[in-house]
């Protein structure tokens, strides 16, 4: 029985192996990709049950993603939509720092994701519902399964984490912002990014602030994530700091969901705020060394993989 329920878009991914505009690749890489679907494998590889909810095509992207999660060990709930293709990710590494990411996914089956796809009695019996704020941003089915997963979490006792990711080829911000505060201050968990948690509650300068702002609108943690600076949590009024890794960064891409996999894995272990946020930490970084969305997500013995290093902030 799934520990952790999270729904969400999954989309193939086809990413350029080479350095370079995308039209000189003389070959793709195929995968998949997807926030809430990355964040599933990695507690899958850290030892949590986890089940994804989505809806896919029927497609070789669809078939691709049913079968690459459940090869890393997460139980699928995927509505098969003989309407509507998988979406399609396509990355170009346009130079050795910078990475382009074009989204296909405009009538996507993922954005389709509808309130009967749901398993409400998983999700009753869980211990946690992960959802993100791409999917209410994706169309209004999707959005009315998200509404409809956190209501079934909140009356039944499951406790709810919430990722803000904000897409702005998606939604405009102030649209975003009147859709996503609610779902943050309805949650027991919230992760942001410095950008994002400004989104959510106005303008502040330290992640420590923005982190104490965010707690302030209902949940019991609130992280605001700095990418390779590390991160700031608050938890029951209680502000905490992230060691930060050393590694040789190859792709940052996902990244951020690798992070919350680790909180999360914490957190369903019955860990203290300091270790989740650490194991949040290195979950990210060792992510970050890797190519790829999900890839370098650690299992629990490479935890030990990283050292700390001394930063000023």
């Amino acid at each position: 029985m799934a520990e952790v329920v999270t729904l969400g878009e999954a989309m193939g991914r086809l990413a350029s192996q080479g350095i370079g505009p995308l039209r000189h690749s003389a070959a793709l890489d195929l995968g998949v990709a997807g926030a809430e679907s990355n964040v599933a494998i990695g507690l899958a590889r850290l030892g949590v049950p986890v089940q994804w909810v989505g809806r896919v095509g029927d497609d070789e992207f669809g078939r691709l993603v049913v079968s690459t999660l459940r090869g890393e060990g997460v139980e699928v709930r995927a509505a098969v939509d003989p309407r509507a293709r998988t979406g399609l990710l396509v990355r170009e590494r346009r130079t050795a720092a910078v990475t382009r990411v074009t989204y296909y996914r405009e009538g996507s089956a993922g954005s389709l994701l509808a309130v009967e796809d749901l398993d409400e009695a998983a999700i009753a019996s869980a211990r946690l519902l992960h959802v993100s704020g791409i999917t209410p941003a994706l169309g209004p089915s999707a959005r009315a399964a998200l509404d409809r997963a956190v209501a079934v979490a909140r009356s039944s006792g499951t406790a709810v984490s919430f990722d803000v990711n904000f897409r702005a080829r998606l939604w405009a911000p102030d649209a975003a912002a009147e859709v996503l505060r609610p779902v943050a201050a309805a949650a027991d968990v919230v992760f942001a990014g410095h950008a994002e948690a400004r989104l959510l509650v106005g303008d502040a300068v330290a992640d420590a602030e923005l982190a104490d702002r965010l707690h302030e609108l209902g949940p019991r943690h609130a992280v605001v994530k700095h990418g390779r600076h590390g991160a700031v949590s608050c938890v029951d009024g209680v502000a905490r700091t992230s060691a930060v890794f050393e590694v040789a960064e190859v792709d940052p891409i996902g990244a951020g969901d690798a992070f919350a996999a680790g909180y999360l894995a914490e957190w369903v272990a019955g860990a203290d705020p300091a270790t989740m946020l650490d194991t949040a930490a290195r979950c990210g970084a060792l992510a970050a060394a890797v190519d790829g969305d999900w890839e370098g997500q650690p299992s629990r013995d490479e935890l030990a993989l990283l050292a700390t290093v001394d930063v000023e902030r």
